[in-house]
């Protein structure tokens, strides 16, 4: 007699655990494909709302047909196209403002290309390599520029209109982070763009070039703690633990690729025991982070002792082959530029310098720009160990 498999009856879940893995893999791509697909259908839209821009600023559209003219054409894109969405007079207004602000900073990367091909025409056939790199820029920014929502570009174009350099500045942001049109306003409203890169270093002296670029693109000066809600007299431990309860915000604020590893962590040299006051891991950068924060006032002393658990770090918790060397970042609540300048030009170890704000307005919510568990696990090769 025939017998039954009991195990048919058995969900695919239970018998089949490869199974549920391509079951989430097929989820995976699928969520992929909607992103791809609304990032494709995102660019198209740019592209026409860019060349419509062109446009109206090349036929003088709006001297030509009067003071109507949003409202004409509006009506008669919308009569012509029924089913269409985004031909408002407001978007229309807005695609002319698209176009103006960006289209001054491609010519000038075109001119220069065009400049440098007639430079070579009449020495080697190669191509410069300003040319090159004008012409890849200008395409590296129209790339961005068609990638970000056009509910963005429309808040760009309102707080960046006189600004490219700043726009851009945001726009790469966006598209490196995928921030969403609120958290992008309230980036702008904390001045990030005046704040990102601008803290005091030696990382010119200490880092290998192209590491000191990048390090000191990821400091901010001052860094804005309002987060905290700390309104009344305070001490170094209150401002740490307000940190760390606020982690998610605190961590979004020293920027991306930081991961926490652990509060006044230990570190044994010699016969005595150190503490750090707080220490991170940059996956972007592959090295420590060791991050001193300061109530008072800059003093000299604060850069010898970091100095010294930066070179700490690089010899007990340093990987060679994995980790690149140890930075300290001393954040305080104020510094004199000329007394922190000099005590940089002392220091032979790679370490910044900036000022704390409490008072500036923080985002209500924010969007990761933090590596999750498993980014850091993957990068350092292992479970991670908090202290």
């Amino acid at each position: 007699m025939w017998k039954r498999n009991k195990g048919m009856n058995k969900p695919i879940s239970i018998l089949d655990k490869e199974y549920l893995q391509w079951v989430k893999e097929l989820s995976k791509r699928y969520r992929q494909s909607q992103i791809k697909a609304a990032v494709k259908v995102n660019h198209v839209v740019l592209q026409f709302y860019w060349d419509l821009g062109k446009d109206i600023c090349y036929k003088e559209a709006e001297n030509k047909y009067g003071s109507k003219f949003y409202a004409t054409l509006s009506r008669d894109l919308r009569n012509e196209i029924p089913d269409a969405e985004g031909l408002s007079e407001r978007n229309l207004r807005y695609t002319k403002k698209f176009y103006q602000l960006y289209n001054q900073k491609i010519k000038i990367l075109q001119q220069i290309a065009a400049n440098s091909e007639s430079e070579i025409l009449q020495q080697p056939a190669a191509k410069s390599n300003t040319e090159l790199a004008s012409q890849e820029l200008a395409a590296h920014i129209m790339q961005d520029l068609f990638s970000v929502p056009w509910g963005h570009q429309m808040l760009l174009i309102d707080k960046c209109s006189d600004d490219v350099i700043k726009a851009l500045f945001y726009v790469q942001q966006v598209v490196e982070n995928g921030w969403s049109r609120n958290v992008l306003h309230n980036y702008i409203d904390s001045s990030l763009y005046e704040r990102q890169g601008k803290a005091l270093s030696n990382f010119t002296r200490t880092l290998p070039e192209v590491g000191s670029d990048l390090a000191q693109e990821i400091t901010r000066d001052p860094y804005n703690f309002a987060f905290t809600g700390i309104t009344k007299p305070y001490n170094e431990r209150i401002l740490k633990d307000a940190l760390l309860n606020n982690i998610t915000r605190f961590l979004t604020e020293l920027g991306t690729g930081f991961a926490y590893v652990g509060k006044e962590y230990r570190l044994q040299i010699g016969e005595k025991e150190n503490f750090i006051d707080l220490l991170f891991y940059n996956l972007n950068l592959s090295c420590y982070i060791v991050l001193e924060v300061k109530i008072g006032s800059f003093t000299f002393a604060d850069v010898g002792q970091l100095g010294g658990y930066v070179v700490a770090c690089n010899h007990l918790l340093r990987k060679e082959g994995r980790d690149n060397p140890t930075i300290g970042l001393l954040i305080c609540k104020e510094k004199d530029r000329i007394q922190a300048q000099y005590a940089l030009e002392s220091s032979s170890q790679p370490i910044a310098i900036s000022e704390y704000d409490l008072e500036k307005f923080y985002p209500e919510k924010l969007e990761g720009t933090m590596p999750t568990i498993e980014e850091w696990e993957a990068k350092l090769g292992g479970s991670i160990e908090h202290e």
